[in-house]
């Protein structure tokens, strides 16, 4: 096999991985809460130290990448997931496992941060597409494996397991890179703007956690207010201080090509969108439907099995055709599919949902990887590491962001509809839940298709461009 698909496989395993981990911690969440005697919003902690971790540092971690070699940042940010994880295993109190995922998030974040770039090194301009549709594939069979090996895991072993299965696949990957991934090691006379990275670093810590704990607090209250308000300063004062930094930890220079700027904001939309979708089903489908857990995860596994199908297809095709016309398809059965949810109704059977979740996955599956593919290939190799690092934040952003978006929603249309507050919103009329999933739905389909405006006018096709200013990495097969 050529070495460039073993790096395919490597880069794939750590996508694999931490898809996984990302999901497979809220399967555990009650067990935890019992097992540590700790409250339900100390529990979620677990995932949002996580979650803040990984976006936080995403973008130094790809600009570290950029300096001192992909390889040996992706190397390390393996061993540092693979030690974090036993330390989880062996966590003694919520606290402690607090802390040992936020050192898991340090380790995530190098992986995900120059994963895609490694990627774009070790592959031709003319097979980039294909490849980084395989790795939505990777993406899709974390999401299917996780929530079902999560649940085994916990029923015969315990809740450490679950972050015990991460030593060997994290071993197997280490020798995996080794082997496969050539050595890229650079020496630079650059220094790290440390200021730019604790800049953009804690303003995004502070948004990110006025989005997500403004659900508890409330979003007029002055916690929520001051955490944005200061986090949103922080992010202007990352910008001024970009312009003026001699060796910026981001070149704002990206932004003027229209490929790369149109496209990210492409991609935080359709995120956006998709993160109603992830909310409102499950709910809909035991609160509505009066589904099991169990039969609710076998519905919702519909739409990432289309896209683990669909991906590698797309990046094919955007290798041949280009990438725009493949993401406006994709972005108009991904609006079209919400829109159809916003037809579902308490009489509604599984496969009208499963048939709607098909729709999406196919339509997210179409416009990923094409869209990732140019992003990659519209700027030079020395900025590969920031700009897959900034691909990872616009969905962490998105996801972020449409979560709590489509949570207020829900919750405004759902008391509309049953005329009463409920405490919680769960706890209201199947029929006034379903009003409210319905109007959520309409604003997730508007944005999905004001998704596909960026797109339409961004002008680069994928494969054009990097075969100018990005040459792959030669390596021995």
């Amino acid at each position: 096999m050529e070495r460039k698909w073993w790096a395919l496989l490597a880069v794939a395993t750590g996508v694999f991985m931490s898809t996984i981990d990302g999901s497979i911690v809220n399967i555990a969440l009650k067990t935890l809460q019992e097992s540590f005697g700790a409250g339900l919003h100390e529990v979620e902690w677990v995932v949002l130290a996580y979650l803040l971790g990984i976006t936080c540092l995403l973008p130094g971690m790809g600009r570290l990448g950029d300096m001192i070699g992909k390889r040996s940042v992706y190397l390390i940010g393996f061993v540092v997931f693979t030690i974090s994880s036993a330390l989880c295993g062996l966590a003694w109190s919520i606290g402690a496992l607090v802390g040992f995922r936020v050192l898991q998030a340090i380790g995530a974040a190098m992986i995900q941060g120059v994963g895609a770039a490694l990627l774009v090194e070790a592959f031709p301009p003319s097979q980039r597409g294909q490849a980084l549709g395989y790795i939505g594939t990777a993406v899709a069979a974390g999401i299917l494996t996780g929530p079902v090996l999560g649940g085994a895991l916990i029923d015969a072993v315990g809740w450490q397991a679950i972050f015990f299965v991460n030593i060997p696949i994290g071993i197997a990957a280490i020798a995996l890179i080794l082997y496969a991934l050539p050595s890229d090691r650079t020496h630079t006379t650059q220094r790290f703007d440390l200021v730019g990275a604790a800049l953009l670093g804690i303003g995004l810590l502070l948004v990110l956690l006025a989005l997500t704990e403004g659900q508890v607090w409330g979003f007029d209250d002055w916690r929520t207010l001051a955490a944005l308000g200061s986090g949103s300063a922080l992010l202007v004062c990352f910008v001024w201080w970009e312009y003026r930094a001699s060796a910026p930890m981001i070149d704002l220079r990206l932004f003027r090509t229209p490929a790369f700027s149109f496209s990210l904001m492409a991609a935080f939309l359709i995120f956006l969108a998709g993160a109603f979708n992830f909310l409102l089903i499950p709910y809909y489908l035991q609160k509505a439907l009066g589904y099991s857990p169990q039969t609710t995860g076998l519905t919702l596994i519909a739409s990432p099995l289309i896209l683990s199908l669909v991906s590698p297809i797309s990046g094919r095709l955007s290798d041949r055709f280009g990438a725009r016309w493949l993401g406006i398809i994709g972005l108009t059965l991904t609006a079209a599919g919400l829109l159809s949810m916003a037809t579902l109704t308490t009489d509604s059977s599984q496969m009208d949902v499963v048939l709607r979740l098909m729709l999406i996955g196919a339509g997210f599956g179409l416009f990923q990887s094409p869209n990732n593919s140019l992003i990659m290939g519209s700027v030079a190799r020395a900025n590969l590491g920031v700009a897959g690092s900034l691909l990872a934040v616009m969905r962490t952003l998105g996801q972020t962001t449409g979560v709590a978006i489509a949570g207020a929603i829900w919750a405004i249309r759902v008391t509309a509809a049953a005329g009463q507050q409920y405490e919680p919103i769960t706890a209201a009329p199947p029929f006034a839940l379903v009003a409210g999933m319905h109007d959520a739905m309409l604003v997730a389909a508007f944005l999905a298709a004001l998704a596909i405006v960026p797109t339409l006018v961004r002008g680069q096709h994928s494969g054009e461009q990097q075969r100018d200013v990005v040459r792959p990495v030669k390596v021995e097969g």
